[in-house]
């Protein structure tokens, strides 16, 4: 044989490798992301065309509970409905007029902004005093609806008043007529309002009694405030309380209750003091112009004789 006979032939295996299908799983993964970009980029798109009023109305429909929409309850502050896409009539109009209401009888920027200052006068004045100092734990200063209100409350150690008296204590007296003129710095009116604790008087109220005292402690007040330089002018009411506005949270017989209310007024607030409406609207006429237009009214004591009368005598 030859020597290229003696070669054994070169054999070459080759391994089949057969893959498995894999199905379209990955076509609809890949079909919902492409649907979520596309929806992502429709949202931005509307958005960025919409205005100010259709936007404030996609963030209160998605800020309501999907439980309150279902049922149709509770709105948790929504005034605007999405279906349409214009206002609610409904809920819109009654929220913006409540917002309105609200408004006029809070303080404005400006005037939170005098009241501040005038708390922060007084306070000065006081904290210069080495005997005022001691007063200032009595004192509270609070913003509400009706103005700056500021409170003097007494004390078991150091009462403002002699016990069942309107006499003015020396310290309260020189209080009053130090904050007097600071007073006078606002154009604003003022009210007085005189506070007792629930400690009844041995004669209860058929006699002098916390009504009175609370009176008469508030106009106590008012005459140390024109003798300190008080523009009297300025003085729109003077009321007595009694015991029948403790402070929240106290006992009635807590002396903190025996307290002077010095409120300094919005001018809104003084304007309906000095003007108070009426319940008598136009569909309304009151007695006085019933009788302008010829129509007699009998009070109810006149109206019970009368019927008796009838009833004995017959015609």
């Amino acid at each position: 044989m030859s020597a290229a006979g003696d070669k054994r032939p070169i054999i070459i295996r080759r391994k089949k490798v057969v893959h498995g299908r894999h199905g379209g799983s990955w076509k609809i993964a890949l079909a919902d992301f492409m649907t979520a970009l596309m929806a992502l980029f429709l949202v931005m798109w509307i958005l960025s065309v919409a205005s100010e009023e259709q936007r404030q109305g996609v963030a209160d429909y998605f800020s309501t509970p999907l439980t309150s929409a279902i049922s149709g309850g509770d709105r948790s502050g929504s005034t605007r409905v999405i279906p349409g896409g214009g206002p609610d009539p409904v809920h819109s109009e009654g929220e913006r007029a409540r917002v309105d209401t609200r408004s006029q009888t809070r303080p404005s920027d400006q005037q939170r902004r005098f009241f501040m200052d005038l708390q922060r006068r007084i306070e000065a004045v006081i904290e210069a005093d080495p005997e005022l100092r001691e007063l200032r734990q009595q004192m509270r200063f609070d913003l509400t609806p009706e103005g700056l209100r500021i409170q003097l409350l007494d004390t078991e150690q150091r009462p403002m008043f002699d016990i069942g008296s309107d006499r003015v204590a020396p310290y309260m007296r020189n209080l009053l007529r130090t904050i007097a003129p600071l007073l006078n710095e606002l154009p604003n009116y003022l009210s007085i309002g005189g506070h007792t604790d629930g400690l009844p008087f041995a004669g209860g109220y058929r006699g002098y009694s916390n009504w009175e005292l609370s009176s008469d402690r508030a106009n106590a007040s008012r005459r140390e405030l024109v003798a300190g330089g008080f523009d009297s002018g300025k003085l729109l009411r003077v009321s007595g309380f009694a015991d029948r506005v403790p402070l929240p949270e106290t006992d009635p017989f807590n002396a903190d209750n025996r307290r002077i209310e010095l409120l300094v007024l919005l001018p809104e607030v003084a304007t309906y003091i000095r003007r108070p409406s009426t319940l008598n609207g136009p569909g309304v006429p009151s007695p006085m112009s019933s009788r302008l237009e010829g129509e007699v009214e009998l009070a109810p004591v006149e109206q019970f004789t009368e019927s008796l009368r009838r009833s004995l005598n017959p015609e």
